[in-house]
């Protein structure tokens, strides 16, 4: 079951962004915490237009990614671990060829990336945020994924 991140503060728009761009991840933040701290900063560049605002949304969305990858190579902690046992077998979200999560997050730092360059046609940039919103939630859905067997 898919669990989507939810704002803990005044939905607003400007009070959102404020609440995001100055929210820290700490070293003690979890798998799913940073996976759902990206998916939040994720769903509000695409929808932000002004460029100043999008920069810093990008820069977290850069910090955020970096810790999660650094999280794909860490052991699990317990209370993760115990919600990744496999019940039913369902379907991934995720195509066997996508099946290691780093590679997957290299590709949305790299998105981040061209996008935070400010080089590109805004239509290309456009489509790239779209391209990397879908990414972030597909990640942020298959890290929460279960697939460990209990044998």
């Amino acid at each position: 079951m898919t669990t989507i991140p939810t704002l803990t503060y005044p939905q607003s728009d400007e009070n959102v962004i404020d609440h995001l761009i100055p929210l820290p991840l700490t070293a003690k933040s979890d798998l799913f915490e940073v996976a759902d701290n990206c998916t939040a900063l994720v769903s509000i560049l695409i929808e932000t237009d002004d460029s100043s605002t999008r920069a810093a949304l990008c820069e977290r969305l850069l910090h955020a990614l970096r810790q999660l990858r650094e999280l794909c190579d860490v052991e699990l902690l317990p209370h993760l671990f115990a919600q990744l046992i496999q019940g039913e077998s369902l379907a991934s979200c995720m195509p066997d060829c996508w099946r290691e999560t780093a590679p997957q997050v290299d590709y949305a730092l790299a998105l981040v990336q061209a996008i935070l360059g400010g080089t590109l046609p805004a239509s290309v940039e456009k489509e790239l945020a779209g391209l990397l919103h879908d990414l972030v939630w597909l990640l942020n859905e298959f890290v929460k994924e279960p697939y460990i067997s209990v044998h």
